[in-house]
């Protein structure tokens, strides 16, 4: 039986989170300025303010400081809608959500400074190390370049990370890394994203140049990869870094194959062979049909999953998550990948056109999918390994 405090957080608790209400104005819009976005190789202004206004940046905020702290579970379903309508607005919403999540982990005074004009700050985050930090007195002074930051040109804050000099070492033998609260003013972008696919995330190489960081604007990623967040007891700020791995990058790929999937039976719906005859009642086109519906919902089914799992509403044996999570995630993505590759090719001509939505999924899917986090060989041998010593130590009881 529920305790009475726990019977409390759940009824003040929304049925259906801001995030997950906003997310179809969002694809809406994001799907209308789809050809802006890919043009201009950014979100257009409007799936910017779309993402704000919907909740995105504020979900992983600390409560202290007017954010959600909200469910993965919740984040996923909203990040599916948005990228049904376009996957580089899912992605950009996304990750710029996950990122708010580094905030929770700075010490007090700095999250007062990110959130001090409230919890709707867009963040931006680098995944990959890179630059050179030099201790100052006070704090960091930060220079060189990051690639591949995703929303940066419109964020309000981003992260930098980099390896520091003299840090703790990892139980890994590994340097420290930390990241850094850099604001917008100080950061200059430079123009790189050039890509197939996924061209609307402005993923541009962002530079600083010998920018202070004070010290309560950095944290450790030891920190973020065991769950400790400073002054906050939240499921999203102490779940280890392991149970999410990936989600962030693979959901958008799944609102994206889903969108693909849409469109190619609204299009199926209005073809006819040479004949005249509706292409809709060829089994073989219904097979196709359903054969890439079925790699979409076991893709989805693998991701929820992974995002209960996060959100502690499911359990996993001792060490499995760390694992297995990487291992679905990496083998739903594959399924998209042949999900959306079969009904792009059955689309025909047409669908190679610029003009067609479908050609556009078909490039972000295969685009975001090349992510090396989604390596099944890395992913795979990880959990095999664990799989086998798991079983291993069972039998020796």
């Amino acid at each position: 039986m529920l305790s009475d405090s726990t019977t409390t957080i759940v009824a003040e608790r929304p049925l259906v989170a801001d995030v997950v209400a906003g997310a179809p104005r969002v694809a809406e819009i994001a799907a209308r300025s789809a050809e802006e976005t890919e043009a201009a190789r950014r979100l257009a202004p409007a799936a910017v303010e779309a993402v704000r206004e919907a909740g995105f940046a504020r979900h992983f905020v600390p409560a202290a400081h007017g954010g959600a702290d909200g469910r993965f579970t919740d984040m996923t379903a909203a990040v599916t809608l948005v990228g049904q309508g376009c996957a580089s607005a899912a992605w950009a919403a996304s990750l710029s959500a996950y990122a708010a999540r580094y905030g929770a982990f700075l010490p007090p005074e700095g999250q007062d400074e990110i959130w001090a004009d409230g919890p709707n700050a867009l963040m931006a985050g680098a995944l990959m190390p890179a630059g050179k930090a030099e201790p100052a007195s006070g704090g960091w002074r930060l220079s060189g370049e990051w690639r591949y930051i995703s929303g940066v040109r419109f964020a309000d804050w981003v992260f930098a990370c980099s390896a520091v000099p003299d840090g703790r070492p990892g139980p890994d033998g590994r340097p420290e890394v930390r990241f850094f609260a850099v604001p917008r003013a100080d950061v200059v972008v430079r123009d790189t994203w050039f890509t197939m696919g996924m061209r609307g995330t402005g993923s541009d190489t962002m530079a600083l140049d010998d920018v202070f960081v004070p010290a309560h604007r950095t944290l450790s990623r030891f920190d973020i990869n065991a769950g400790r967040a400073t002054a906050s007891e939240a499921r999203c700020h102490t779940v280890p870094v392991d149970a999410l791995n990936a989600l962030p990058l693979a959901v958008p790929v799944l609102g994206a194959a889903r969108g693909a999937l849409r469109v190619a039976a609204e299009q199926t719906m209005r073809r006819v062979d040479r004949r005249g005859a509706p292409v809709r009642e060829k089994p073989p086109v219904q097979i196709e049909l359903a054969r890439s519906a079925g790699e979409v919902d076991a893709a989805e089914l693998l991701m929820q999953r992974a995002a209960r799992v996060a959100d502690g509403t499911e359990q996993a044996r001792e060490g499995e998550a760390a694992v297995r999570g990487p291992r679905d995630l990496a083998l739903a993505v594959g399924l998209l990948v042949s999900a959306v590759d079969r009904i792009f090719k059955a689309g025909g001509t047409t669908s190679h056109f610029e003009a067609d939505p479908l050609q556009r999924f078909w490039r972000d899917v295969n685009t975001a999918a090349s992510h090396v986090i989604f390596d099944f060989e890395t992913t795979g041998a990880a959990f095999g390994a664990w799989a086998l010593g798991a079983e291993g130590a069972e039998r020796g009881r």
